[in-house]
């Protein structure tokens, strides 16, 4: 296709091959991937084994991560740590900015319990089309809270972005909301598609501050723009085919 993705997941490339200008890739699961650029995206190892960090009593990974508390306290008293080396898991360098300013405060601003929350940090994956996340997926939220009390919306569409394009130009966009317990409480979004990482931004606020699918609800649509699905989706307003109000109603 004209402007897509194909994803084999749960597989590893074992061996590339090169065949005239092809690079011919052969995958665990039995199949080959012919390409003519590979790009090996890995992840990386932290740089901290010259460091001698175990001198210092500072504990690390099998991976050389250093290990950190919530506070980003390591396992030597006084000697901190954070940021992509830390076994936070997050290596992201707005992470390690607010890590960093929430140390500062609990060290020298007199705010002892000052820490960065590690549980709704939206991310997002700058693919073509974007992709955008913050919060709990499906699957975890199910693990944690159990399966009857989450509730998921979904929605697929063409973005408006695409009005004029040909059909083969226009790409699909997809959207999900997470929802926990009977206030219908918004614990994840997760959205594919144009623009993925400048609207996740700001429903990220919504999220880490509670809000439910009925204050989502009650936001009134910008039009005519792909966000908007997330304040629409079916069914807008209402709950077990009754309205549905807000708090701030009730």
């Amino acid at each position: 296709t004209r402007r897509s993705s194909d994803l084999v997941s749960n597989s590893t490339v074992t061996r590339i091959e090169k065949s005239g200008e092809t690079l011919v890739c052969s995958v665990d699961n039995g199949e080959t991937i012919e390409s003519d650029c590979v790009l090996m995206a890995i992840g990386r190892r932290p740089q901290s084994a010259s460091l001698c960090l175990n001198a210092a009593g500072i504990k690390t990974s099998e991976q050389g991560f250093i290990e950190v508390d919530a506070f980003e306290n390591t396992s030597a008293k006084g000697v901190y740590a954070l940021g992509d080396v830390t076994t936070t898991g997050w290596e992201l360098t707005p992470v390690a900015i607010a890590a960093g300013r929430r140390l500062a405060d609990r060290l020298f601003g007199g705010q002892p319990s000052a820490r960065l929350e590690y549980d709704c940090i939206p991310t997002v994956v700058f693919s073509h089309p974007p992709i955008g996340t913050v919060g709990m997926t499906e699957p975890a939220a199910v693990s944690k809270y159990g399966n009857d009390a989450v509730k998921v919306y979904k929605s697929k569409f063409v973005p408006m972005h695409y009005a004029l394009c040909s059909d083969d130009h226009k790409v699909p966009m997809a959207m999900k909301l997470v929802c926990v317990g009977p206030e219908e409480r918004v614990v994840g979004i997760h959205v594919i598609g144009v623009g993925a990482d400048e609207m996740l931004q700001g429903f990220a606020v919504a999220v880490k501050m509670g809000a439910t699918k009925a204050d989502l609800d009650s936001t009134v649509a910008i039009h005519p723009t792909a966000a908007e699905e997330l304040v629409t989706l079916a069914p807008w307003g209402a709950k077990d085919g009754k309205p549905w109000l807000p708090a701030s109603l009730l």
